[in-house]
């Protein structure tokens, strides 16, 4: 590839094709996340980044070596990197005196870094510490938030949509009922993010409907709140702009309500009900009062006659 005027300008057909899958699109391709670790780690931010790195996969690219920086203080690498792979979501992991055991998650917007949340880990199960069978690797979870925190707090609202942008994974138009197995749970309580992780188990219940069971798989997180470096408001709302041609046009007189079902309205003239024609029987025909009847019966029946 050979840049000029700004303008990069491929000289083989893979060149080419690799500038194509990374041109702006008006439906991007998936998030990918890029998982790295500091300069010091300890085996629990390790085996939890390579946890973490299983729940992503494939969408995920893990890195095995260290890297010396601090993304609160300079996120020139991280940008680097993420340009590099062409990713927009970031998970990075360290571990001092200070701070132990510490994850910090974020996200990039055109390779700058939008906004990033330092999580503490107190407490932790690995996914080989708990010995259930797994979900296939690259299933679309469902994600479960409870806590009154994510609908209040600022901070925990952030963190709702960040952790929602991260693990959500493909948009596709259809699920199957069998491939909703995967849950993630996070609640918010006293000061604490819990993140579980749950196998659905659909059982035999008599009925059409099954029976739903969770089993725990793996990982278990007790996370703590710490630091947060969050974008401003208009850059924000900026990041979440969306192109005109994929926003819906709105179609007059219809509407959806909370479960998608859709409602119409037909505007009609003003309809004359005296004159609506309606189905003819018997017993609504118009009868005779008594008075009709006996005056009928009493006087004979007469008949005009022409006199001559």
């Amino acid at each position: 590839m050979k840049q000029k005027e700004g303008v990069i300008k491929p000289k083989t057909k893979r060149a080419k094709r690799f500038l194509d899958n990374r041109a702006p699109k008006l439906t991007e391709n998936v998030k990918n996340a890029m998982i790295m670790k500091g300069g010091n780690t300890s085996m629990t931010v390790t085996q939890a980044l390579k946890d973490i790195y299983a729940l992503k996969k494939p969408s995920a690219v893990l890195y095995k070596k260290k890297n010396i920086t601090r993304p609160f203080e300079d996120s020139t690498s991280l940008e680097f990197f993420s340009k590099k792979t062409d990713s927009s979501l970031f998970l990075f992991g360290s571990h001092n005196k200070k701070r132990p055991n510490n994850l910090i998650f974020g996200r990039l917007f055109d390779f700058h870094v939008l906004d990033m949340i330092e999580l503490g880990i107190e407490k932790y199960n690995s996914l080989n510490e708990i010995k259930n069978s797994k979900c296939p690797e690259g299933t679309k979870p469902m994600l479960v938030f409870a806590g009154e925190a994510f609908d209040h707090d600022d901070d925990h609202k952030r963190l709702k949509s960040l952790l929602t942008d991260f693990f959500r994974g493909p948009v596709v138009p259809s699920v199957r009922l069998a491939g909703l197995e995967h849950v993630l749970h996070f609640t918010a309580l006293e000061g604490k993010i819990y993140m579980r992780s749950y196998r659905s188990l659909l059982k035999k219940s008599g009925c059409r409907t099954p029976r739903i069971e969770l089993e725990e798989i793996g990982p278990s997180f007790d996370f703590v709140l710490r630091r947060t470096h969050l974008a401003s408001d208009d850059l924000y709302k900026t990041a979440h702009r969306q192109p005109k041609a994929l926003k819906p046009k709105k179609k007059k007189n219809i509407s959806h309500d909370t479960f998608g079902t859709k409602f119409g309205r037909l505007h009609m003239q003003k309809q004359d009900l005296a004159k609506l024609q309606t189905r003819k029987m018997k017993g609504l025909r118009k009868r005779r009062g008594p008075g009709a009847a006996a005056e009928g019966a009493t006087s004979p029946k007469t008949a005009k006659v022409e006199v001559v």
